[in-house]
């Protein structure tokens, strides 16, 4: 028998303080039709000083066992998706099972950085399918602000920090019917955030923040989501007209402009909460593909495809039908 891993919950968590782009401009040279114009950013949320990703993801993953309508110890692999741990060790995921009171099964972190939670899907796919898994929750938690330089102008105007969740089950009926994932470590100079500690103990003096070459980075996206769209559908039998939403990572308007006119898809067939909140990381994705649900526009029935880039550099893609 075929199993499948289908989504059966979906949370979110976003923190209470709001940095919006005039906020900005008191804090760099910038301004809010400035940082609109290039990024479709507006505002972005920031932790408070005693949230961790963690504590978020476990208001995140609530929101998705809730939905579920499950027990939690019903939960036997938790896989957290995060460049912005509050420990070295234990995991998020070690952290995270904790908080939810669970004491068997299996927790793991993974690091692919904006595309940490399609790899975390990918992941979940084999353990459901080869029978090592019955129910698993997957978390992107990210806690971008405290590694973002709010000195520099090219990156403090992206990040911002949050949540997502999704809680998949083994199912007879098709759910995640594919991931792809690919990385390239040959452009590990273009977006990167050195380890403090490592940099103090060769003496270097670089700082522990995000560094990006902005234009090169958006250069190779484009060109990389426009292939791994071609090879998500020729891999799935599918034609452009079958996928209902696109719901991609949120790191800029233009490049998911650029994938869903390679889908000829409209914007109106494309979840976004970019605006709001900012690019997320990990989180990204799986925040707006629980908006989409919540407010009903991704319904049960419906094609979705995700897509993700990040630094690596790392991409993938999953498709689902929900």
């Amino acid at each position: 028998m075929t199993r499948w891993a289908n989504v059966i919950g979906t949370g979110g968590y976003l923190p209470a303080k709001i940095r919006s782009n005039d906020d900005l401009s008191t804090m760099v040279d910038t301004s809010d039709s400035w940082i609109y114009e290039r990024t479709g950013i507006k505002n972005r949320h920031i932790a408070a000083d005693d949230e961790t990703a963690s504590s978020m993801a476990e208001a995140a993953a609530r929101q998705a066992i809730d939905m579920a309508g499950i027990d939690v110890q019903e939960i036997d692999l938790i896989i957290v998706a995060t460049s912005t741990p509050e420990r070295i060790y234990p995991s998020t995921a070690c952290l995270l099972q904790k908080r939810l009171g669970i004491q068997k099964g299996v927790g793991f972190d993974i690091q692919a950085a904006c595309s940490g939670s399609i790899y975390a899907l990918s992941i979940a796919d084999q353990y459901i399918k080869t029978g090592m898994a019955e129910k698993v929750l997957i978390v992107g938690s990210e806690i971008c602000s405290r590694i973002t330089d709010w000195t520099d102008r090219t990156t403090c105007i992206l990040f911002g920090d949050g949540a997502g969740a999704i809680l998949l089950a083994a199912a007879k009926q098709p759910g995640l019917l594919a991931t792809h994932i690919h990385s390239d470590g040959s452009y590990e100079d273009l977006l990167y955030c050195p380890n403090p500690q490592v940099a103090a103990a060769a003496n270097q003096n670089e700082a522990a923040y995000i560094h990006m070459r902005g234009n090169e980075v958006f250069r190779v996206a484009v060109n990389t989501l426009g292939r791994i769209v071609d090879e998500t559908l020729a891999a799935s039998g599918l034609q452009q007209t079958d996928i209902d939403w696109l719901v991609p990572h949120q790191a800029n308007t233009r490049i998911i402009a650029a994938t869903a006119k390679k889908l000829g898809m409209s914007m109106e067939q494309v979840i976004l909460t970019l605006e709001n909140q900012g690019n997320t990381s990990s989180a990204s994705l799986l925040l707006a593909f629980d908006q989409g649900v919540r407010d009903g526009r991704i319904q049960r029935g419906h094609t979705v495809l995700m897509e993700a880039f990040g630094a690596g550099f790392t991409w993938g893609s999953a498709l689902l039908k929900y």
